[in-house]
């Protein structure tokens, strides 16, 4: 019998040459990254474990996202915690400010392809967009693998999803993986590996696959992956390796179950209140009226994302009584940005372009909304209170149908 992509990984990275699903190995770990709310804690464990010196300083990634600029009083802690912890340890790559840990991890050129990565955040599924397995733990299992270099996993099952054929042209990746979850729904893929392949799959860009990679931990599961290609190697700065023609699953492998999908038979969706998988196509709830639209977190506030929304409302105004922000995932999508004049065409039309970070997905840093009031965002979650009172709506889109809804003032089908 074949293997899966998620078996033939890990067995590289551990040696274990028959491992497959539900077999418990220990994975050799290439790099961890810790973001700023979990800096403490994971300084605590580490130095309550007894260990006096990380097992290598330059796998770690230390990168300070969702508390900057500081907005509650707790939030210079977290900082000045890190530069401690940093200091001490000897850590050699620490990011303040530089954008979202999730952007940075790919861009500033730490994760390859076939790396084993571990991060402090639930959306560390996302490096699986350049062929890594990569997953989210807590600050205890941080602070292990800080002291050895290593954690046991559990060899996930796979879940292996094929789409083929041509997006139209307003159906992007986000509607892509919000109607998987909508099928999978938020448990359906509970620890299993998400594998995506297809024709529709490989003309994707990188920053699409992070799309969907990064929202795959919304149907439960550890990791996403997909195969590294040409355009992986252009993101990362690497050759193409012959090693990657492995990097997939066999036809015969033991699948969980395998999903396909037609890209023609898509249409532009929104998760609505208050769950992830709640998903209806925008055509239903045209008309909605809304307050506010976010542009930007991890999940797309790419250079393409903002691309996509400048093209929507280029020559018009954002509706008078709608706030529309826009946050760039990282320093270098926003200086771009401004180079090419997507910032100009955003503001000229009515946005509030802020820093670099994560901003309003977490509830922080402007924008957070209050009782009856509707928001159309492009980030992972809508979950109750996450953007504001537990009586905020949130829904969740692509770049396009929110952008086109911040035109509209109301939810509307993009052009």
């Amino acid at each position: 019998m074949g293997a899966t992509y998620i078996e033939k990984l890990l067995r590289r990275n551990t040696g274990e040459k028959t491992a497959k699903a539900g077999d418990i190995v220990t994975a050799k770990v290439d790099w961890v990254m810790i973001h700023d709310i979990f800096i403490p804690f994971v300084k605590d464990k580490f130095e309550e474990m007894g260990f006096t010196q990380i097992w290598d300083p330059d796998k770690v990634v230390l990168i300070y996202d969702h508390l900057v600029p500081a907005s509650q009083l707790d939030d210079p802690r977290h900082h000045k915690i890190g530069n401690q912890f940093a200091a001490q340890y000897g850590l050699t790559h620490v990011h303040r400010s530089d954008g979202i840990c999730h952007q940075l991890m790919t861009e500033a050129g730490y994760v390859k392809p076939g790396d084993v990565v571990f991060g402090t955040d639930s959306h560390t599924t996302t490096y699986g967009c350049v062929g890594a397995f990569s997953s989210g733990i807590g600050y205890t299992e941080m602070a292990a693998i800080l002291g050895t270099g290593e954690l046991w996993v559990k060899v996930p099952e796979t879940i292996k999803i094929v789409i083929d054929g041509e997006l139209p042209e307003n159906v992007a990746s986000k509607d892509v993986i919000l109607r998987i979850i909508g099928d999978l729904t938020a448990a359906g893929a509970s620890y299993c590996a998400l594998e995506f392949s297809g024709s529709t799959v490989e003309a994707m860009s990188v920053a699409s696959r992070m799309t969907m990679a990064n929202m795959a931990i919304e149907a439960g599961a550890k990791c996403a992956l997909f195969t590294p290609d040409e355009k992986t190697a252009e993101y990362c700065n690497i050759p193409v390796s012959p090693q990657w023609a492995d990097f997939k699953g066999d036809e015969d492998a033991a699948y969980l179950k395998t999903l396909h999908y037609q890209a023609e038979e898509l249409v532009p969706v929104l998760a609505c209140p208050s769950q992830v998988d709640k998903i209806r196509p925008v055509s239903e709830l045209e008309g909605l009226t809304i307050d506010q639209v976010f542009l930007g977190s991890c999940t797309n506030g790419r250079l393409e994302d903002l691309h996509r929304a400048a093209q929507v409302v280029r020559g018009k105004k954002v509706a008078p009584f709608v706030k529309f922000i826009v946050t760039p995932a990282s320093r270098k999508i926003y200086l771009e940005a401004l180079a090419d004049g997507t910032l100009a065409t955003l503001a000229d039309a009515g946005a509030i372009i802020t820093h670099p970070g994560c901003g309003l997905c977490c509830g922080r840093t402007g924008g957070i909304l209050t009782d009856g009031e509707r928001v159309v965002a492009t980030n992972n979650r809508n979950f109750l209170g996450r953007m504001g009172t537990s009586k905020v709506e949130i829904y969740l889109a692509s770049p396009a149908t929110a952008a086109a809804c911040a035109i509209a003032g109301k939810i509307t089908i993009p052009n």
